[in-house]
């Protein structure tokens, strides 16, 4: 068997496989999910999250969940060798692993900053192995990457969360454009307040702030974002380099 006879050429649609990051839990778990319902196989990744992960996996047919640090070079590394080993290629792929800290500038130190900072790192690295290694041979790929509203509007207490999420909606366009004449296709969809474990910590004065700021007067369901993710995993074919807003009306782009 030569290295590339266990991907399909064309991408073709049986058993094509969903990478998901931070998949063991919120928007990620529900992206898991709607993935499986479309016919993908499913690989959960997680860093902390192992239960919640083997949990899902135990819910979903022919899903596998994988470890990585995606913060450590050689865990991503691990990672793809993983990948290629135990399901041979990787269809799409779901950026939506990331890492915030919560503190004003000036109180916040330099390596709360490098902590946020290196998830991102970790993704672009991550999404280059996977274009290297099985995309660009498929000659068929799906890079969805979830950013966030606040990238756009900013918020304070979260400058470099804030930071990281536009760029990575930079890192979409510009990709998008490096990849033009494929069919890799590269988006990103940015929730807005979503109901999440992190929203539910919030105090009833800043989630009625909030919810101030959204015209259909609720924060969203993880479900409703994955439902954008499983679209642009699948059907939408013209669709590329864009930023798709999930925020119950609260930002337009």
């Amino acid at each position: 068997m030569t290295p590339d006879e266990n991907v399909p050429a064309q991408g073709s649609a049986e058993a094509r496989v969903a990478l998901v990051t931070g998949g063991g839990t919120g928007i990620g778990a529900a992206c898991c999910r709607a993935l499986a319902a479309e016919g993908h196989r499913v690989v959960v990744h997680y860093r902390s999250s192992e239960e919640t992960a083997l949990k899902l996996v135990a819910e979903l047919p022919d899903s596998i969940a994988l470890r990585a640090d995606l913060a450590v070079d050689t865990e991503v590394d691990a990672l793809i060798d993983a990948l290629k080993e135990r399901v041979g290629r990787v269809d799409v792929l779901v950026n939506n692993a990331g890492f915030n800290v919560n503190a004003p500038m000036l109180s916040m130190k330099l390596d709360d900053y490098d902590r946020v900072a290196a998830v991102a790192r970790g993704t672009w690295y991550l999404t280059k192995l996977v274009l290297r290694r099985f995309m660009l041979r498929a000659r068929w790929g799906r890079i969805i990457n979830m950013t966030s509203v606040v990238g756009h509007t900013g918020n304070p207490g979260q400058i470099p969360y804030t930071m990281v999420k536009a760029g990575l909606d930079a890192f979409t366009k510009s990709l998008a454009q490096e990849l033009s004449g494929r069919d890799i296709l590269v988006n990103a969809v940015a929730p807005g307040f979503i109901e999440t474990d992190m929203t539910g910590e919030l105090s009833d004065e800043i989630r009625d702030a909030i919810l101030a700021r959204i015209p259909q007067g609720r924060m969203g369901t993880p479900d409703e974002i994955a439902e954008v993710v499983a679209f642009l995993a699948t059907r939408a074919s013209y669709i590329n380099g864009s930023v798709v807003h999930v925020n119950g009306g609260m930002f337009g782009g």
